[in-house]
Formats: structure tokens, sequence, C-alpha cells
């Protein structure tokens, strides 16, 4: 059965490729995804989780040299390059990047002579519908795949979409490229691989790609300001991991509330304000509904026999954060 699946999945895709490539333009809009390389100080927060020197892709969205990427590909960037159709590094600045969503924006020092790609209706996207997964390459980065499954989605930094899209095979070079529609426009952006449970078929591998829906609210945000509007969620400087429902510490942010407060690799967390908690979704949800950046959070944990019950002070993560958004005068007016 699965491998009458995959097979399904693989005629579809070549069909898709060949009638999406039979468009003259196509390979001319392909010029709007774009490489980018970034250098990050080495005490900068995500330095030791991401690294300091980072590659991935990019996404031409206006005509003033905005591209829309993944956020850890340019979070804390001291010095950004990207390069274009021609393979001509240009400097670029970082301007902002949302956390809810994990989106990040830059801007380089002169715009690409490349048309945009616009954005589409992600929302609309079904299960088993064939897309693109395009690179920065031309047509030789590009790549057929359907979408595997819409779904929630938890990461291990407290890090939670309601409906990422899940798409198969997994393309390699999957940072911050476009997911495409069979209209030409932007319907995802890369965030990483992983796998998927689907019933008869067990793990299949995937990329997990953010909706594009979720841009357009924070947008103007974005170039405004740096981040969107509103209150900031709690943050505790947690990475953990779920094992049939239980949530594990794999480690802690150093200075961090969850540090400050004694909360060690290897903890159990069981409760939140007295209520148990069953997985990463729920965990993080709970701490959520306590309030803003700043509040409180009375948790319990196992740590080693003993069960300890802790206040943590959570806090804004962008404070921690070592964000240099560079903008002009004009940039600053969208």
């Amino acid at each position: 059965m699965k491998k009458s699946y995959l097979l399904v999945i693989f005629a579809l895709l070549v069909a898709f490729c060949a009638s999406t490539y039979a468009d003259e333009g196509a390979e001319k809009r392909l010029e709007a995804i774009v490489k980018i390389r970034s250098t990050i100080p080495g005490d900068a927060l995500t330095a030791r989780s991401l690294g300091t020197e980072r590659e991935g892709n990019g996404v031409v969205i206006d005509s003033s040299g905005h591209i829309l990427t993944i956020g850890y590909l340019i979070l804390e960037a001291e010095t950004i390059q990207v390069a274009g159709p021609d393979g001509e590094l240009i400097d670029a600045t970082f301007v902002g990047y949302d956390h809810k969503t994990g989106f990040g924006l830059l801007r380089t020092q002169k715009p690409f002579d490349v048309a945009p790609i616009k954005l589409g209706q992600s929302s609309d996207l079904q299960e088993g519908e064939p897309l693109l997964v395009a690179s920065h390459g031309g047509s030789d980065a590009v790549q057929g795949a359907q979408v595997l499954s819409r779904r929630e989605f938890a990461g291990y930094w407290e890090y939670l979409l309601e409906d990422a899209i899940f798409t198969t095979p997994p393309h390699p070079n999957f940072g911050g490229a476009a997911l495409i529609g069979r209209d030409g426009q932007l319907l995802g952006i890369g965030s990483l691989f992983t796998q998927v449970m689907i019933p008869g078929l067990g793990l299949i591998p995937c990329n997990m790609f953010v909706p594009i829906d979720l841009l357009k609210p924070i947008l103007g945000d974005l170039m405004a300001t740096g981040r969107s509007r509103g209150p900031s969620r709690p943050w505790l400087g947690l990475f953990t991991e779920e094992t049939k429902e239980r949530v594990f510490v794999l480690r802690v942010t150093p200075e961090g509330p969850a540090e400050k407060a004694g909360i060690q690799s290897g903890d159990i967390i069981l409760t939140v304000d007295k209520k148990a908690v069953k997985g990463l979704a729920d965990f993080y949800r709970k701490v959520w509904a306590l309030g803003d950046a700043g509040v409180d959070v009375p948790i319990s944990i196992l740590q080693g026999i003993e069960i300890h019950n802790i206040t943590l002070h959570s806090a804004d993560r962008y404070q921690f954060l070592k964000l240099k958004p560079k903008q002009s005068k004009d940039q600053a007016s969208f």
C-alpha cells in the first residue's frame, strides 16, 4: 500500500511540474527566489542552537527590496548578504521577525531587477493538492510536492502553529524555500524537515511550511517596527520535547526565566497553574492563557524523584534577542 501510494504521488507531481513549466514565464518567476547568507555573533541567544553562520532561501515580495524568509536564518544577524539570479552578493539589513509565526523580513540595499512573487491564499490548500517547492537556483532547484497534511505543529522552542502545511517528498534545501501553487503565487515559507504519522502508511518524511496567510495581518507592522503589534506571549526560556504526552526539559536558556527558577535538563513538567499538562501544545496554551509576557507562571515539575512547585517570572523573548533592525526613512513609512 505504501509503495503504490508513493507511486501515485510521483505520477501526480511529474504531471504537475510538466504542466507548470509549460508556461514560458515560469523560469522568470523563479528569479524571485534568492539565497541568503548571514553571520551571527557568538554571544547571541540563538548562536548555540542555530549556529553563527546560516544559509538558506528567501522570496522577493515587493519592488522595494523586501525579502521574506524563515526567521531563524536572519535572527540576531550581524551581517546579511543576498544572492540573486546572477549570483551577485548584495548586502541586506534585518527588518523584522515574528516569533508567533516564525517569519523573518530583510531588505537589500538595492532591489533586484526581478518580478516579486504575489502572495496567495494558503487557507484554500487541501490535503493531496500538488505544489512546487522552490529554492534558489532556478528550475534545477524546483521540486514537485503534495500537501501531506494540514495540522497543528508544536516546536520545542516555545512555538505553536495551529494549521501548518506539511508537504512530501521533502526538499533538501527547505529553509526559507517558497511553496508555490498552480497559479504561481506564494503559499508558504519552508521551515523544517520532519515526519508525519499517516494511518496505514506510518511515518512519512516531509517539510513543514508556515502558511502565507499568517503574514498578511502583520506585514505592515514588521516593515514599520520590526515586530507585530500587540502584547507578547510569556516566554520561559525552555527547550522541551514530548514523549507520550509528557513534556521533558531538554535544556534552558542561560539567564532565562526557567534557569533562574532552578529548572534543569531532564525535568518533567507536570502542571501549569495546577492543571495537568498533556503534551507540548497543551503546555504552551496553558502558559499563554495566564496573560502577557511578564506574568508569573506557576508550574510543578518532577526533578529526579521529587516534585517541586515553582513560579517562573516570564519574560518577553524579544528583549533577550540581539535584534538590529536598520530602517531607512522610506522603509519606516510603510
